[in-house]
């Protein structure tokens, strides 16, 4: 069945389910089942996955107020299968005809790896042919990006299994206070990664992904224009969004300003041995992709069918004339790109999944080259 028509039933059932009628049981026998297991126990049924959609929060309520990185997903694509999943921060979402299962990891490393994980040995769940959308906002350094940008990561950095010195302690002629375990200091090389300290996404599929969507137009305002005007000298930071390649530093301290900008810079330069470029900000993805590599090592999910997109919602740095601090708590009162960030993660993401999903016979087997 094309995925036009499939979407169609799927948006049937969810104007259904407005008036009372459970799409549960109309959409599929399969879903009765599983709605039918215990949570944590053994389930004689699985649901087929085509596409996990992974966010990390959501602002309120599921849908109808103001979004967060779920809502738009949850809403757009029919998600109205409800599935308990109490071992985790949020409950799954489901669309029977589309076989795509949306997540909430709940914010920060223990809580994106302890979900994955959890979704992974979820016996209710066939995710073998399964690809991963991980979705989410970030900060955007401003040399390479503007706010609203999307970017494509090759590499996920670990930026919390380090040694630190504070600022003020720091031998004179280094850098920062940050260096990487077992090292000597700053200027030290970073070892080769064997303990999970850098994720490397497949190549192919980046390179794919980016080609597929780089066109896309993203949605701009004069607020997101004001901000990036700010940005003087950074030509990057101050083009209307766009689609770009760029990696990402996971760390659960959310940092700010021109130096720490540099040394996440540094630090994605070196644990990639100089293959990586710091582009995005965020918390979770090491603790998503720990726990995808262990599953992959055991059957139950293809790390070589993950992906991950971020999106720019604030900028890592203030602007030329504004201290790091006085930006940090003017952004802390609402990110100037919040709601462009949002709108390009599911108009980039979209265009992935609607390929993957249109030509499902061709892509089950293998991921796209």
């Amino acid at each position: 069945m094309p995925f036009a028509v499939r979407r169609l039933i799927g948006t049937a059932w969810a104007c259904l389910a407005l008036f009372g009628v459970g799409t549960a049981g109309a959409a599929s026998p399969a879903v009765d089942a599983v709605l039918a297991c215990v949570p944590g126990k053994p389930c004689t049924t699985s649901l087929p996955v085509r596409m996990v959609i992974v966010t990390m929060f959501e602002i309120g309520a599921d849908e109808g107020d103001a979004p967060g990185e779920f809502q738009l997903w949850k809403e757009r694509r029919q998600l109205n299968v409800r599935i308990p999943f109490p071992q985790s921060w949020h409950d799954l979402y489901y669309n029977p005809d589309t076989q795509i299962l949306a997540m909430v990891t709940g914010v920060g490393t223990a809580r994106s790896a302890t979900a994955t994980m959890a979704l992974g040995l979820d016996p209710r769940f066939d995710l073998s042919k399964a690809y991963w959308l991980v979705a989410g906002i970030a900060g955007i350094d401003p040399q390479d990006a503007s706010i609203g940008s999307a970017a494509w990561a090759r590499y996920s950095v670990d930026g919390d299994l380090v040694h630190e010195i504070d600022a003020r302690e720091i031998p004179k002629g280094w850098a920062s206070g940050f260096f990487a375990l077992d090292r000597k200091g700053p200027d030290d090389p970073n070892p080769p990664d064997t303990d999970g300290r850098t994720f490397a996404m497949n190549p192919k599929l980046v390179d794919w992904a980016y080609a597929l969507t780089k066109d896309t137009p993203l949605p701009d305002d004069p607020g997101v224009a004001a901000a990036r005007a700010a940005y003087k000298g950074y030509p990057n930071a101050q083009r209307p969004p766009f689609v770009l390649i760029g990696d990402q530093l996971s760390a659960m301290t959310f940092w700010h300003g021109k130096l720490m900008n540099d040394w996440a810079n540094d630090w994605v330069k070196r644990a990639t041995h100089g293959k990586g470029e710091f582009v995005t900000s965020a918390m979770e993805e090491t603790g998503t992709f720990q726990a995808l590599t262990y599953l992959d090592k055991v059957g139950r999910a293809d790390k070589q069918r993950v992906m991950l997109l971020r999106s720019g919602s604030n900028y890592s740095m203030p602007p030329p004339g504004v201290t790091a601090a006085d930006n940090l708590l003017r952004e802390n009162e609402g990110y100037s790109g919040m709601r462009a960030s949002l709108e390009s993660l599911y108009l980039v993401g979209s265009k992935v999944v609607d390929e993957l999903l249109d030509h499902w016979d061709r892509y089950e087997q293998a991921p796209p080259q």
